[in-house]
């Protein structure tokens, strides 16, 4: 399927591993203009030099997406994207004996407040322009709650919100806003959630992971690049009637509807 991309430009943020690069090499392949953010310069030259050897094109942009006035000016001189994908930022999963108002409040900094000011930094010019689509990669833990994802679960729903609302707010001057939540995905988020399962229970992490897929329909974890497929279909044209969705990739996991 074509997906309308070439000669778009797109930015993601997160982009130097997990589920960021994959949309970056996803979104490459389609013929897109391809910026992406980190604040790890190892790992953001990584990226780069891992897609130039499959031949695709990666800008890499350095900024720290939890400083407001950073992520305006990194925006400030890439400009008005077609297409935002939010990857950036991670909330780590902390045992509730472990829970402080400081982590709690580093949890929405690194999760939520990453996004909102990449979102901020570009929804208006998309309005004024006419057209635009964000995505913003979230997670699962936002509609379930775990004592080990308190602060993080905060955040993802905090965000699933404020998505829904620019979808809304922005829908009628041509700006597409959407999210996915995937569940267990094959990043290095996995050993964060496993490490804190480990402390807070005492059991093996061999042990926790086991029990993690056995409790995924589907009977194995997401591919990062699984996860990119949906957010480029959704940030392109070909996905035109759709904001303000919330999609759920958790394998089948979901007990609700």
């Amino acid at each position: 399927m074509d997906l309308q991309l070439s000669g778009k430009v797109a930015v993601v943020t997160g982009a130097s591993k997990g589920i960021g690069l994959a949309c970056a090499e996803a979104l490459a392949w389609e013929g897109a203009t391809v910026f992406g953010i980190s604040r790890n310069p190892v790992n953001l030259g990584a990226a780069r030099d891992e897609l130039a050897a499959k031949g695709l094109e990666f800008i890499p942009e350095l900024a720290d997406l939890t400083d407001a006035d950073a992520t305006a000016e990194v925006f400030a001189k890439i400009g008005v994207p077609d297409i935002l994908i939010n990857c950036a930022g991670a909330a780590r999963q902390i045992p509730v004996s472990e829970l402080s108002s400081k982590t709690l409040h580093d949890a929405m900094e690194a999760k939520y407040f990453t996004y909102m000011h990449a979102t901020e930094a570009v929804i208006r010019g998309m309005a004024e322009r006419g057209s635009g689509s964000v995505v913003n990669v979230v997670g699962s833990g936002g509609k379930s709650a775990n004592p080990l994802h308190i602060g993080g679960g905060a955040a993802n729903a905090a965000l699933m919100l404020a998505s829904v609302g620019y979808a809304k707010a922005y829908a009628a001057q041509g700006v597409r806003v959407n999210v996915i939540n995937p569940g267990l995905t094959l990043t290095g988020r996995v050993d964060d959630r496993l490490d804190a399962a480990t402390r807070a229970s005492g059991r093996p992490r061999d042990e926790l992971l086991t029990e993690m897929v056995a409790d995924i329909p589907l009977g194995r974890p997401a591919d990062p690049a699984e996860v990119a497929n949906v957010a480029i279909f959704l940030a392109s044209a070909k996905a035109s009637y759709v904001t303000g969705a919330v999609i759920t990739m958790d394998g089948g996991s979901a007990s609700s509807i």
